[in-house]
């Protein structure tokens, strides 16, 4: 309806349209500023761009520097800068991200530090300085996320981070600024915002094996308005090299060096295909079935190479199985060159759908797409008929106790 439709309104209804017109004054019903500004808060308040940037020089902040300025977005919906913590005893900046194991490894400490010290003053800030775009699949094979903006909000909400999180991941306009040489790298400021420790939180990476002593001891000396021990004040971040942008270029070149691979499509009879699912390798097995007359199947499939290519580097093997007539392997080669599906491939060599399904088993009946995450010794650990959730699937496989995210 446009400014110059007309409402008919019966006359009965006049005098309680004016009547409640007349209530909303009296209680202040807000009114529409024609000049705010559009609220920060709204899932369009930023617009990730991530791009490869001119390399730079990067030098860590030394102790007793001042804290950079900064105002970068966050999970939370906001732009954050460094002034809106002014009134904070101590800034505690941590710099991490999804994918690394090392950097996960802490997360729960980094949480614990924020509940026990945030009533103390302490203000806890974590920072992605990564690149998306200068992470391979084949780095991914610790984690179920990438270093984008819309997974820092799933890490977020899955761990349940009591602190801002913010992404720096476009030109790394500020994380230069502090330097940090890993992930995670954290940086302690005092009340004038003087960098008093920069490093670890802890010497000891294995999830409950460290009490992250080195952040408690730099964050309570700096409470106390004390200096620490030059020994103290500075030790090594040990973690995941930072994705700076200007790394790119490499991460072009291994996409390309992907796409050269030979891709070949194999056929099988029904007791290979019968020994492939008992999986007597060492290995956790998932296995596509699919064909190229199941739209599903294809609009998913771009989904497993990018899973062979996270994980394919651990125990872990994807395997397609086609289920086009055995007169279209031509056709089903094509598709899997299309995409690039340098793994293992195969097509059932017969037309007897029915006797595929009586190999296959679980339940299955028969419809397209199929997947199943099989461990050694033929148990299938997770099933999918239907289209595959990608995120679930990865994050199934990486919390398979023989994937794990640390080791």
């Amino acid at each position: 309806m446009n400014r110059l439709d007309v409402i008919t309104i019966p006359s009965g209804a006049c005098f309680l349209v004016a009547f409640a017109i007349v209530l909303l004054h009296a209680c202040g019903a807000p009114q529409q500023d024609s000049q705010e500004k559009p609220s920060e808060t709204s899932e369009a308040f930023f617009t990730p761009k991530p791009q490869a940037v001119d390399e730079k020089p990067v030098q860590t902040l030394a102790i007793g520097d001042p804290a950079p300025d900064f105002r970068l977005p966050g999970v939370d919906g906001n732009y954050h800068e460094l002034s809106d913590f002014a009134d904070k005893e101590v800034l505690v900046i941590n710099f991490t991200c999804n994918h690394c194991p090392t950097a996960q490894a802490y997360e729960q400490r980094f949480i614990d530090l924020a509940t026990a010290y945030s009533p103390k003053g302490v203000q806890f800030i974590a920072i992605s300085p990564n690149s998306p775009i200068a992470v391979l699949p084949e780095e991914l094979g610790y984690t179920d996320l990438n270093d984008d903006f819309e997974s820092m909000k799933i890490r977020a909400q899955e761990m349940n981070f009591n602190f801002p999180y913010l992404y720096d991941g476009d030109v790394h306009e500020f994380s230069t600024a502090y330097g940090p040489t890993a992930t995670p790298h954290i940086f302690v400021f005092d009340k004038n915002r003087k960098l008093t420790y920069q490093g670890r939180i802890d010497a000891s990476e294995k999830p409950g094996t460290g009490e992250a002593d080195d952040a408690i001891h730099a964050i309570e000396t700096t409470l106390r308005g004390e200096a620490l021990a030059s020994d103290r004040a500075t030790t090594p971040a040990f973690g995941c090299s930072i994705k700076w942008g200007w790394k790119n270029e490499y991460t072009l070149k291994v996409n390309e060096d992907w796409k050269k691979k030979p891709v070949d499509l194999s056929k099988i009879d029904l007791d290979e295909l019968d020994q492939l699912l008992k999986n007597d390798s060492d290995q956790l097995r998932l296995v596509n079935f699919w064909a190229t007359w199941c739209g599903p199947c294809i609009v998913e499939y771009p989904e497993f190479i990018e899973i062979q290519r996270m994980y394919g580097d651990r125990d872990f093997e994807f395997v397609s199985v086609s289920l086009d007539d055995p007169g279209s392997a031509d056709k089903a080669l094509k598709f899997l060159q299309k995409k690039y599906s340098a793994t293992t491939n195969y097509l059932v060599d017969t037309e007897d759908k029915y006797a595929i399904i009586d190999v296959v088993k679980n339940d299955w009946d028969g419809s397209l797409p199929l997947t199943l995450l099989i461990e050694p010794g033929g148990k299938v650990h997770y099933k999918v008929p239907g289209t595959i959730d990608p995120l679930a699937l990865k994050k199934t496989i990486v919390d398979h106790p023989m994937i794990g995210r640390y080791y």
